[in-house]
């Protein structure tokens, strides 16, 4: 078992991808607004994540491709493939670009206040973030992702279990779906927090290079479902624990010691400095995934070397760590930068999600390990689901709702 353990690692990095500090304030916000209500949301984002990555590592396992090379091998004979790259690498860049500054400017929020540190916390991020895609050794930085993984994991379960929860309201609330008045935005976005297109490059790419034969497909799976699980129950740690806090007496979180005022009555003095590290931890883990992942896809879609020391990947990374770092610095608001984002995901997640399904139907790249009809009726199901919350986030971007 563990040796079976020691195998998992691109799971881990798709689940500290999507738990950034965008999952964490929309958590708290869930939590503090509707109590338990809305961990159905987080539930199906499991599932609509575990489905869709679990296509894309069979088609890194089996088909021994990256998402971005089955684009281009679908589409190049057909009339779609210079739009089709076009869409991708414009979304790609300017959607993860986004995303980094929110991640950077997350990974220091609870440091926001002292102006005097919060511009070299943030260059010093940004710094480990290069030093680590600089090494250009995936195994180095897996295993450092799979640390700030475990760290976030302790911090926030720690934090939802010694404010002892109500289990019995929390079983509830986890299979019975219900929707509180004004809480359909907020669904949608512990959803759209979850399911992120950049993960379905990033784990194709990832699970390519860590298993290199149709035999791994079992371990690949487990640490598909173990790794987005583990993902999930911090996600629902960070909306109990806020739950629990701000019952019966919410008054609105706005900024950071709101968020960490939840843990007040037990940690006291610590509240703040313990929330600030779940946060540091969240920012840094999705601050290195993101430009990775723009770099996987990149490459794959222009049919670069996929090295991650090639001249062509490191100024994709390095572009997004770039463009990252000069947005946060910028005092850019948070808002508008998810915003930028929204648009991005609006508009890739379904496309992908459709061409990754068109994918995984192909016998004469996936033979036997091509989508069951179940398989096919999920996926449809989710992306259906994709681009209901696709439009939704559009119009919510354009100020049209």
């Amino acid at each position: 078992m563990f040796s079976r353990l020691k195998q998992l690692g691109p799971g881990i990095l798709v689940a500290a991808a999507f738990i950034g500090p965008g999952t964490v304030t929309t958590a708290t916000l869930a939590g503090s607004s509707y109590g338990y209500t809305l961990l159905w949301a987080i539930v199906f984002s499991i599932i609509a994540t575990v489905v869709l990555q679990e296509m894309t590592v069979r088609l890194g396992v089996v088909g021994q491709l990256g998402l971005g090379e089955a684009v281009r091998k679908k589409t190049k004979s057909t009339p779609w493939f210079i739009p089709s790259l076009i869409l991708i690498c414009l979304a790609i860049v300017v959607g993860n670009a986004a995303y980094e500054a929110g991640n950077l400017t997350g990974a220091v929020f609870g440091f926001a206040d002292n102006k005097a540190i919060f511009l070299p916390m943030l260059f010093g991020i940004g710094a480990i973030a290069f030093g680590l895609l600089w090494t250009g050794n995936y195994a180095v930085i897996e295993k450092f992702i799979i640390a700030l993984v475990c760290t976030m994991g302790v911090v926030f379960l720690i934090a939802a279990l010694i404010l002892r929860p109500n289990f019995a309201q929390i079983l509830s609330s986890l299979f019975v779906p219900t929707l509180p008045h004004d809480g359909l935005l907020l669904a949608i976005g512990l959803i759209g927090t979850t399911v992120v297109p950049y993960n379905l490059f990033l784990h194709a790419a990832t699970s390519k290079k860590k298993f290199t034969s149709q035999s791994d497909i079992k371990i690949a799976r487990l640490d598909t479902i173990l790794s987005i699980i583990l993902g999930g129950i911090i996600t629902m740690s960070i909306l109990v624990t806020s739950a629990v806090a701000f019952e019966g007496n919410y008054h609105g979180v706005k900024n950071f010691t709101d968020l960490s005022a939840q843990l007040e009555p037990l940690l006291g003095s610590w509240s703040k400095p313990f929330m600030a590290f779940g946060f540091l931890a969240a920012g840094l883990s999705s601050a290195i995934t993101a430009p990775l992942a723009a770099g996987y896809a990149i490459s794959e879609l222009l049919n670069w070397k996929r090295d991650l020391k090639s001249r062509n990947i490191r100024i994709v990374w390095i572009s997004i760590l770039l463009l990252g770092l000069i947005f946060s610095s910028l005092g850019i608001k948070p808002t508008q930068l998810i915003l930028i984002a929204q648009v991005a995901n609006g508009i890739l997640l379904p496309v992908i999600s459709i061409f990754l399904l068109w994918v995984m139907n192909d016998k004469n790249l996936l033979g036997k390990h091509k989508n069951s009809i179940l398989a096919n009726i999920f996926a449809i199901l989710i992306i259906a689901v994709t681009i209901g919350l696709g439009a939704k986030s559009l119009l919510s971007a354009l100020n049209f709702i």
